[in-house]
């Protein structure tokens, strides 16, 4: 598929497609007009690389992890890094939790003052 699909498809801009594949995260082919093709599991490549980006990952952290997404193999560095970030992920639903939590009691106390009673 064109970059134009692929990006509407992932729903990401065509610039975001060019920066994956600058990054070594995507690679396309071109057609005999210059074009960019992408393969079929470009889209979920594209969705996967986007939740690794919104967790905090970087580029380079990614890079190493997409090819264990595609093997399934990994190295003992490849595991420890993963495991680092699982555990940074938990702290990080951890603290959100708490957060919500919190908002959620200043929301329920606010209501109780103002009579209203509605739960959040």
């Amino acid at each position: 598929m064109r970059i134009g699909e692929a990006a509407a498809k992932a729903g990401v801009s065509v610039r975001a497609l060019r920066y994956y594949e600058q990054q070594g995260l995507l690679h396309s082919t071109r057609n005999t007009g210059g074009q960019r093709q992408y393969p079929a599991g470009a889209v979920e490549r594209v969705r996967l690389i986007q939740q690794l980006y919104s967790v905090g990952l970087p580029s380079k952290t990614i890079r190493e992890v997409l090819p264990f997404v595609d093997s399934g193999g990994a190295s003992p560095e490849l595991l420890e890094l993963l495991a680092a970030e699982l555990d940074r992920l938990d702290r990080q639903m951890t603290d959100l939790r708490d957060v919500r939590n919190r908002l959620h009691d200043c929301i329920t106390e606010a209501r109780n003052r103002d009579g209203t009673g509605s739960p959040a």
